[in-house]
């Protein structure tokens, strides 16, 4: 999958701007990841109109995806993560967060723990169908997220400027963007090891860069 060529085209069907994207890995396994795109916009649950009665809209569902991690490469996640900053670095991203998570699935887990786990792979408690959160076409993500709740997980996010919402909101002294409010290639940050432990780790590459000096109002 060509993670740039997919949130362009998702974007150009949707018509909504992006508010973040994230991928999904199983940790330490080299199978499908989940490639989610976070909307912002709202709609009507039904088309019913009543006379005096304002009926309430929600959050568009995010789409998600799924995907084979990249083949006849040394390390998986290493070109995984390389084709991740180069999309992010495509659509302006300031950063690109990596978070490395511990399995969920044993005694003492916190809750916030397993639901972290649960939602990064598009499961949320308060809707059980999931039919007001996700649309997915990923017939391997149950059988993924019980994986990850023993292997443990990545996810990776980003927000991006040009096709998300950011684009609308005050410049923020990004001095690497076009006039597009993306970046051409080559991006010229690489991928950094994966700790391969079982302790939460937290790794944020900044994208973004602000030569000039930003002088606040008073």
């Amino acid at each position: 999958m060509n993670i740039l060529e997919t949130v362009a085209d998702q974007s150009d069907a949707m018509r909504l701007p992006l508010y973040a994207v994230t991928v999904t890995a199983v940790a330490r396994e080299e199978a499908p990841a989940l490639l989610s795109l976070h909307w912002h916009g709202f709609f009507r649950q039904t088309p019913l109109h009543l006379p005096g009665l304002e009926l309430p809209a929600r959050p568009v569902p995010q789409s998600m995806a799924q995907f084979d991690l990249p083949q006849g490469v040394l390390d998986a996640f290493d070109a995984l993560e390389q084709s991740l900053l180069e999309a992010a670095w495509q659509l302006g991203a300031w950063d690109v967060e990596r978070l490395e998570r511990p399995a969920w699935w044993r005694l003492g887990a916190p809750a916030t723990e397993v639901s972290d786990g649960r939602r990064a792979f598009g499961y949320y408690e308060d809707d059980d169908s999931d039919g007001g959160h996700v649309m997915a076409d990923a017939p391997d993500r149950e059988e993924l997220m019980r994986l990850a709740a023993h292997r443990g997980y990545l996810r990776w996010l980003f927000r991006p400027r040009k096709r998300g919402i950011w684009a609308e909101v005050q410049d923020d002294g990004d001095d690497t963007l076009d006039e597009s409010g993306g970046r051409p290639l080559p991006c010229p940050v690489m991928p950094q090891p994966l700790h391969g432990d079982d302790a939460a780790r937290r790794t944020v590459y900044r994208l973004g860069r602000a030569d000039r000096i930003l002088l606040g109002g008073g």
